[in-house]
């Protein structure tokens, strides 16, 4: 069995991967830390869980996890997981990171995006990006791993054919996602207090948000070119689920039942994403609760939308984390998150 630690076991990401961990057949969870003034059983911070697993969810070092576990999830905020990450790598560890440290491999796009100096630079090179839709083979050697953030997963699958097929503009991408509560983590905030978020649609960070950069790196990448997109994220009244719509523009003419045969041959193999027959366009009540990007595409002239469809807090984070873990393991990749 495979001993796992979840280190920020009490936010909704954090959950979510107690929730998948524990059904799992080749996972043994072994130690869970959060900021509790004493150690205390996750049944008495999360109640579903009585009777399901009596281990105690304790306050202690990076170092400690490491002395219980094989692989470590780190479900901690933004610039917190990069001074914990390297204590569990130097003691032979391996860790798939939740956060947005090791996303980005320039750290100085890191500094000003996030904010602050990157405490732990040297590792930003070797973290993999955890999207195995494209980097598969990367994961299962790799050491670290950074887990997509909500929002480029749901941007870059529904792009990825696209533009490794060359048949869109690269400056033309415009991205518009609209995304539930849960999205913006479990500590209390005006913005997400429930009369600012009830009956209310509402952007913000419009094109400035901190994922953009993370998108730019994959998509030119995957093309070859420099690519900026353009984005506006919304908050809805919704506990999960994002729903992105992408609009791009033709560099050639083309028809919709080309667009979806390639989109259909493109994932043929892939278990987590489901490309939609014509006329059918993604809804979150068809993936919450699962690990599934649903992608719907529409041909306008010479405009292409797509769009597409997640439980932000499955593929969107934590159930992302463990099919990145059933990959670096030799696990099947769907195993526990069927």
């Amino acid at each position: 069995m495979l001993k796992v630690g979840i280190m920020g076991a009490r936010g909704y990401a954090g959950e979510e991967l107690i929730n998948i961990l524990i059904s799992h057949p080749e996972v043994n969870l072994s130690a869970l830390t959060a900021r509790v003034e004493k150690p205390t059983k996750i049944s008495g911070i999360f109640p579903h869980l009585e009777g399901r697993l009596d281990i105690e969810c304790e306050d202690i070092s990076p170092s400690k996890v490491a002395q219980k576990c094989d692989l470590i999830f780190l479900a901690l905020p933004h610039t917190v997981s990069m001074k914990a990450a390297p204590v569990l790598l130097k003691a032979g560890k391996r860790v798939i990171d939740l956060s947005g440290d090791y996303r980005l491999k320039d750290k100085n796009l890191y500094k000003k995006w996030y904010g602050l100096a990157h405490a732990s630079p040297g590792y930003l090179k070797c973290a993999v990006y955890g999207l195995p839709e494209i980097h598969r083979d990367e994961i299962r050697d790799a050491d670290i791993v950074a887990n997509p953030g909500c929002y480029p997963v749901s941007i870059i699958l529904a792009v990825l054919p696209l533009l490794r097929n060359g048949i869109v503009k690269h400056d033309s991408i415009i991205a518009d996602s609209k995304s539930g509560v849960t999205g913006a983590g479990r500590e209390p905030s005006s913005r997400t207090h429930f009369c600012e978020v009830n009956e209310n649609l509402k952007p913000y960070k419009v094109n400035s948000h901190q994922h953009i950069p993370e998108i730019n790196q994959e998509l030119s990448k995957i093309s070859g070119h420099k690519i900026q997109i353009v984005f506006v994220p919304y908050l809805v009244p919704l506990d999960r689920g994002i729903l992105s719509t992408i609009y791009m523009t033709t560099r050639y003419r083309t028809t919709e039942n080309h667009l979806l045969k390639l989109y259909q041959e493109f994932y043929k193999g892939e278990p987590m994403v489901r490309i939609l027959k014509a006329g059918s366009f993604p809804c979150l009540k068809d993936v919450r609760g699962t690990n599934f990007c649903d992608i719907g595409i529409k041909l306008d002239g010479n405009r292409i939308i797509v769009i597409s469809a997640i439980d932000n807090l499955l593929k969107g984070a934590s159930g992302q984390a463990v099919q990145n873990m059933n990959v670096m393991y030799g696990f099947p990749e769907t195993m526990g998150l069927e």
